[in-house]
């Protein structure tokens, strides 16, 4: 039986957006796990509320439910040891964990800002509603203020990048030789902008660019066959 994935969708079901729901499906197609998407919305809250999450990604592997994408990732690699690793070992998972947080701190919440009017956009009208206000009350401005300085904005943000760009350019991916959890975690967050928005976050000339390029076409191409912006 397949496991299935809540995941966090806007007007498009095929259109998947949260960062921590592609962490997962990044790690799941890297474990070679099928699964089936179920389409969620932020006020759907009852449809995951019976898992004792009220929030996405939640994974159900028959009568497991496990939510939050770093406990779903260490949930498959302890369940599924006889499939590829997720982390190459007990140190890679321990950077891991740090990494997990970079890439909330940094990478999600600088994207954050400059793509949150795209979001909205993007949402049904009961959604619209329920994510203005609350977004809205932790910015203290509205989304279209807040989106409105993302092209000064940008500059810092590709900056702050300079760890992951400097790691790219001594090695093809950040697990190394091949791509791993640590890739995911941050993969996930460009493609919540790709699937999003279409503001251009890296340059082509960028390595970070080129590291994303290629796990768009991993497993088959999954994350660029997901609908989304050509940027």
């Amino acid at each position: 039986m397949a496991l299935q994935l809540f995941e966090l969708v806007g007007t498009d079901d095929d259109r998947p957006f949260s960062p921590f729901c592609w962490r997962t499906r990044m790690a799941l197609a890297h474990k070679g796990l099928d699964i089936t998407s179920v389409p969620w919305r932020f006020t759907e809250r009852e449809a995951i509320a019976r898992h004792r999450s009220d929030k996405v990604p939640v994974l159900i592997d028959g009568e497991h439910a496990v939510s939050d994408s770093w406990a779903i990732a260490n949930y498959l690699e302890d369940t599924y040891p006889d499939r590829p690793s997720l982390f190459g070992g007990e140190g890679g998972r321990a950077m891991g964990r740090m990494l997990n947080w970079w890439g909330d701190t940094v990478l999600v919440g600088g994207i954050f800002p400059m793509i949150v009017a795209d979001i909205h956009a993007h949402l049904q009208p009961a959604d619209q509603a329920y994510f203005r206000k609350t977004r809205e009350a932790r910015l203290g401005r509205t989304l279209e203020e807040v989106s409105a300085g993302r092209d000064s904005a940008v500059a810092g943000f590709r900056k702050s990048l300079d760890p992951m760009r400097l790691t790219l350019k001594t090695q093809p991916f950040l697990g190394g030789a091949a791509p791993n959890y640590a890739d995911y975690i941050m993969f996930g967050g460009f493609q919540w902008a790709r699937a999003i928005s279409p503001f251009q976050l890296l340059t082509p000339n960028d390595a970070i660019y080129a590291w994303r390029e290629k796990l768009l076409d991993a497993f088959g191409g999954l994350a660029r066959r997901s609908q989304g912006y050509a940027v």
